[in-house]
């Protein structure tokens, strides 16, 4: 059997520069999102389809869109913490300059598991992983764009860690590496397992990664440690808000 699902990397469709954000902009349903639409149901799978500049309003949003095997949008997910970074001598980005910041948690059902949904830098913090947890998200899917400077540090101890501590599979997913283009990404897509192993990942370059998704796996990992009994919320407790969830 192929693959089930298709997971595309952040920023896809152009570049992450500011010049092409703004050149690339467009409405949803646009070109773009009907070409995800088309593809999803012509190759009968789920299509998490990276992110594109949305625009609406006079305002522009880092957007992943997610499509059933019928080419209907399941989700819409808008990044919702914003990359600005300033390190000396290695990297300037304010994405703030150019995005407006999302205010919805996002999940979708399939037949084998509800999913969540997160983009890059909403991977650096620990609710949300969490929040999609406690509303029984078994696979996490972050399209992701790592820089050379981040990556190295950040990108598989995020991924595994969120992973390990929420006892769920994860999925990064980043686009190929170009030395030339002024923002250079790290790469390294990878499948993370709920016991915060990579089960598979992939280099630098331009590459498909055909991987499982292991829900007995899944269900023994938590049966072998039930964090979820464990935990402690007669002390604490991460609370989502329901309106703010689609």
């Amino acid at each position: 059997m192929g693959a089930q699902m298709v997971c595309l990397p952040e920023d896809f469709s152009f570049p992450f520069d500011t010049r092409y954000v703004l050149e690339n902009a467009e409405p949803i349903p646009g070109e773009t999102s009907k070409m995800l639409s088309r593809c999803a149901e012509e190759n009968n799978v789920y299509l998490v389809g990276g992110t594109l500049s949305e625009q609406e309003n006079g305002k522009l949003y880092n957007t992943c869109l997610v499509y059933g095997p019928d080419g209907s949008m399941l989700a819409k997910h808008r990044k919702l913490h914003l990359y600005d970074i300033d390190i000396p001598g290695k990297i300037t980005f304010r994405e703030s300059d150019f995005f407006t910041a999302g205010n919805k948690f996002t999940t979708f059902d399939t037949p084998f598991c509800k999913v969540g949904v997160g983009i890059c830098y909403d991977l650096r913090f620990a609710p949300l992983a969490h929040i999609y947890a406690q509303l029984g998200c078994k696979l996490l899917v972050y399209p992701a764009a790592f820089n050379m400077t981040t990556g190295p540090m950040l990108s598989e101890l995020l991924s595994r860690s969120k992973a390990l501590d929420n006892q769920v599979y994860l999925v990064l997913v980043s686009p190929a590496r170009n030395e030339t283009a002024s923002y250079v990404v790290w790469g390294h897509s990878m499948l993370v397992d709920p016991s915060g192993k990579v089960v598979k990942s992939a280099g630098i370059g331009e590459e498909l990664v055909l991987a499982e998704v292991d829900l007995d796996n899944l269900t023994s990992i938590r049966n072998r440690n039930p964090l979820a009994k464990h935990r402690r919320n007669d002390l604490y407790k991460v609370v989502s808000c329901e309106d703010y969830i689609k």
